[in-house]
């Protein structure tokens, strides 16, 4: 058996045990197809599409640049936030980083990634991006945070956008926004959406499982 093959036998066997424990969906899809049309029935927060994702080339907090195609062969899963919200912000990233635990406790550990995109550039320093991680239990074995850098204040705000999601600033210096969380394919390939933070850890964990071992 290859260790492709022995990683999606693996994954699989410890999902279908904690489906059968913690969600409503049954354990008996056996393509991502009828995956999706069981989360569709079962989970009110996914909504599943299927296109290209917006690409993007943006940094982290050293500098080092990061694009979508980058991440090409990753099951990524992709949200925007800001480091200073005083909110939503927070929940969604602690939400996330409950999600990466029990991914990493699995060989899906090297297959996903986590990425976080700032929509405040301005004021979310290299400084502000190393620490968030950490003051949010996020891994930064494979979660990052990124930014368009001082030079380009818009972009990232732009880049939300153009996945479906606005950020207005206002007055005080928040930001008006919903959450959404984005799961994007192998292929880059924009595949579902999952709004704001009453959606089930499971559905997401075992959508972007079976992303890990679709092949197509």
């Amino acid at each position: 058996m290859t260790g492709r093959n022995l990683t999606g036998v693996l994954t699989r066997s410890i999902f279908a045990v904690t489906l059968a424990a913690a969600s409503p969906v049954p354990a008996s899809a056996h393509s991502l197809k009828e995956l999706e049309d069981q989360l569709t029935a079962h989970e009110p927060y996914i909504q599943v599409v299927n296109r290209p994702a917006p690409d993007f080339a943006l940094q982290d907090a050293d500098g080092h640049a990061t694009s979508l195609k980058d991440l090409r062969g990753k099951v990524v899963v992709l949200y925007f936030i800001y480091a200073s919200c005083p909110d939503v912000c927070p929940l969604l990233s602690e939400k996330i980083a409950e999600i990466q635990q029990q991914i990493n406790t699995t060989p899906m550990r090297d297959i996903v990634a986590f990425v976080a995109v700032t929509t405040d550039p301005e004021r979310d320093t290299p400084q502000a991006l190393r620490d968030y991680g950490p003051a949010h239990g996020l891994d930064p074995a494979n979660w990052r945070f990124l930014t368009s850098g001082v030079d380009h204040p818009t972009a990232t705000r732009e880049l939300a956008k153009a996945y479906g999601l606005e950020f207005t600033p206002m007055g005080d210096g928040t930001q008006m926004h919903g959450l959404v969380t984005h799961v994007i394919d192998k292929s880059g390939n924009l595949r579902a959406r999952f709004h704001g933070l009453k959606f089930k850890d499971i559905s997401l964990i075992l959508y972007v499982n079976a992303l890990t071992n679709d092949n197509h």
